[in-house]
């Protein structure tokens, strides 16, 4: 008896990317994102334009190690400041996508907010939806080159603006103009420019809803910040099944039929292409196109709106209306990360208000660990950074306690600069016979001549010799 093999079959594990047209789209959610796009490309171009005193507002100047954030100057040793202001930002986002769901992808993400800019220049030239589908399926032709060859040049002149507004935050962008304009910018600056204009027209004309499937992290975990009372885009299936076109006017129960009249048009103008109907999807960024569409055919069939709509999953099973929404909102999780971002911002805005700011380190001279002078003193020498984050110059003054008779003989005042540390050499002395052998804790006290707030202690050790 032959045996008969049996047939193999290859099932791929590769989903080849089919380029997606959005079509646009008009109404109450599409003008906030418009909004929104104005709002944030307002601040990001404008920032770095904005003076403050004689210098630019928002500065990271990585060369000199400080961070000019208006009337704020950071160094490394502020650190603390950045790790409480990442914290609050990510609760943050923890606690408004446990409300809203994925609201900040819809409206404010930067890949969002590029794709739209870049789809506006895109409808200028091609036209929407069907038109572009069109002018891709033409063969080459006059046309087609100065349409697309326009949206590019476009597109490439705002990634490169773009690029060189991100670089005007690390490199004064008055200094930047004249660089640029002279050919004359430095390997660095020209590699971040280009690079991120490169990525900004590659992610935002090109890869689009693909870095918020693929690349994008928060995508894949935001079920973790869901539950059953987050507001999601949603599509009533109990009202809109079974879907069915028919003609304007026709009673939908009297057919046998929901309220969807299964135009497509919410998976027409989905930027990632999902339908919605097929319910809550990782791929769905809350940009709420599909609700603004299917308001306007609801409009035209002169049925109620929201067949789709920002909702919950308790509120379609048990038809909850606005006002049970809303006293679902106070929740254990919600109150938790509203408990926890308060505290938070609260600290960080109580450190940033009490922040002295002046910094001494003191570091003794390990060259001269003690040393008798005039057959009546010992003496130790030690060297003071005095960081002055201040902007304006500033005189300071040294006093040492801590042992009897002890005296600065050099080094009783320091000038430093604003936004500048001092490396100063201070001499204390004690007589001979005040102290015994070993070490003795003294402390420093540096104060502002102008400001007697303006004031540090530190201790340091002071050794007399056997």
């Amino acid at each position: 008896m032959s045996e008969t093999a049996a047939e193999t079959k290859v099932v791929s594990l590769y989903q080849s990317s089919k380029k997606i047209y959005p079509k646009s789209v008009s109404g109450r959610f599409a003008q906030l994102r418009v909004a929104m796009v104005l709002m944030t490309q307002l601040l990001f171009y404008g920032l770095a334009w904005l003076p403050w005193n004689d210098r630019q507002a928002v500065l990271f100047d990585l060369v000199n190690r400080k961070f000019y954030i208006f009337g704020w100057v950071f160094w490394p040793q502020d650190i603390l400041y950045l790790t409480f202001i990442l914290i609050v930002s990510a609760y943050s986002l923890f606690f408004v996508t446990a409300i809203a769901g994925r609201v900040f992808c819809g409206y404010a993400c930067p890949q969002t907010v590029y794709t739209e800019v870049f789809m506006w220049v895109e409808k200028w030239f091609e036209g929407d939806r069907a038109s572009r589908m069109r002018l891709d399926a033409a063969p080459l032709s006059f046309n087609k080159l100065w349409r697309k060859g326009g949206k590019h040049a476009v597109w490439v002149l705002i990634a490169l603006w773009t690029g060189f507004t991100f670089v005007g935050y690390f490199t004064p962008i008055h200094t930047l103009v004249n660089e640029v304009l002279a050919f004359s910018t430095g390997p660095w600056e020209t590699f971040w420019i280009l690079f991120y204009a490169f990525a900004t027209w590659g992610n935002a004309g090109f890869m689009r809803e693909q870095v918020c499937k693929y690349m994008c992290p928060y995508a894949r975990f935001q079920s973790v910040m869901f539950d059953r009372d987050t507001l999601i885009v949603s599509y009533d299936t109990e009202r809109g099944e079974p879907r069915g076109g028919r003609k304007k006017g026709i009673d939908p129960k009297s057919a046998n039929l929901g309220a969807c009249v299964d135009c497509s048009l919410c998976v027409q103008v989905c930027p990632t292409g999902i339908d919605i109907r097929n319910g809550l999807q990782y791929e769905c960024i809350g940009c709420s196109a599909c609700i603004d569409v299917c308001d306007t055919v609801m409009d035209k069939m002169n049925y109620p709106r929201g067949l789709v709509r920002y909702s919950t999953e308790n509120a379609l099973e048990q038809h909850w209306g606005l006002a049970e929404i809303r006293k679902h909102l106070a929740r254990p999780r919600i109150l938790l990360y509203f408990a926890v971002l308060v505290v938070l911002a609260a600290g960080l805005v109580a450190a940033l208000v009490l922040r002295n700011p002046l910094k001494v380190d003191v570091i003794r001279d390990r060259r001269v660990l003690a040393r008798e002078v005039e057959g009546r003193y010992i003496e130790n020498i030690y060297r003071l950074n005095v960081m002055n984050t201040r902007e304006q110059s500033q005189r300071f003054s040294v006093d040492v306690e801590g042992l009897p008779g002890a005296t600065i003989n050099r080094g009783s005042t320091v000038d430093a600069e604003g936004a500048s540390t001092v490396a100063h050499i201070v001499a204390v002395r004690v007589p001979i016979d005040t102290a015994k052998p070993g070490s003795h804790t003294i402390h420093f006290t540096v104060t502002a001549d102008a400001e007697a707030s303006m004031s540090v202690r530190e201790k340091a050790a002071f050794l007399v010799p056997k």
